[in-house]
């Protein structure tokens, strides 16, 4: 039984999902408000928030960053918006998925099981990652280069953290936008490209000239320890 929160202005909506997975062996409660939500999550802690964007008193992505500052409680976003611009920027904030209304209860129980089922996989791989002069630390989250902390976004990072954890492994731009941006289809490969960008350059290199990050074209993406000081082929 997982321990969620719902935050969710809708009394009809907010009401019938608390009941709806309740009956699916979930303990529920619930928060009208961004503000209410956000002290609830932190005192509460509970195992997975479900997030409405479209809040009265803050917006759902402006919370989303505010929780993610002091928690890395998973959260799916439950969002109207369904331009894909607005569900790339959820993810980025730090969305683990999300669901476009009207969904159903039984849509957002698999959506909740799948992502309690990932963080659960990935709890004993939880170790730091070391490459060369690149430490990538998943319980901290926390990336050093050199022994010099990395400024990075939390999706800077849990691309960097991906990557490194397969280190030689060739990851395709399909794999990362499912399993680091969660988005189930292809397309966005732009938001790759830029967060790819912004990852060399704060780990000092360019696709023309790189060291951890090697371009395989056609195929994806792979980092690998920088060969003696030369540059590989991008």
């Amino acid at each position: 039984m997982a321990q969620l929160l719902l935050i969710e202005d809708d009394p009809t909506i907010r009401t019938s999902l608390t009941r709806a997975l309740g009956e699916r062996g979930h303990a529920v409660s619930s928060a009208p408000t961004a503000m209410a939500g956000l002290r609830e999550a932190v005192d509460a802690a509970p195992d997975l928030v479900v997030l409405d964007l479209g809040l009265p008193d803050l917006d759902g992505l402006e919370m989303l960053r505010m929780l993610r500052a002091v928690s890395r409680i998973p959260v799916i976003v439950a969002t109207a918006r369904d331009d894909e611009r607005e569900i790339v920027r959820a993810l980025d904030v730090g969305g683990d998925d999300y669901v476009v209304k009207p969904f159903s209860a039984a849509q957002l129980d698999a959506r909740i099981r799948a992502v309690l089922r990932r963080l659960g996989a990935g709890a004993d791989t939880d170790e730091a990652v070391a490459v060369s002069g690149l430490r990538v630390d998943p319980a901290s989250r926390e990336a050093t280069l050199d022994g010099r902390p990395l400024d990075l976004t939390p999706k800077e990072f849990d691309l960097l953290h991906y990557l490194a954890s397969r280190t030689g492994q060739v990851v395709s731009k399909k794999e990362l936008l499912t399993e680091v941006w969660r988005v189930p289809y292809g397309g966005a490969d732009k938001s790759v490209d830029v967060h790819l960008s912004w990852l060399r350059r704060k780990l000092g290199e360019t696709a023309q000239r790189p060291r951890y990050l090697q371009t395989v074209r056609g195929v994806g993406v792979k980092l690998t320890e920088p060969r003696g000081g030369e540059d590989g082929t991008g």
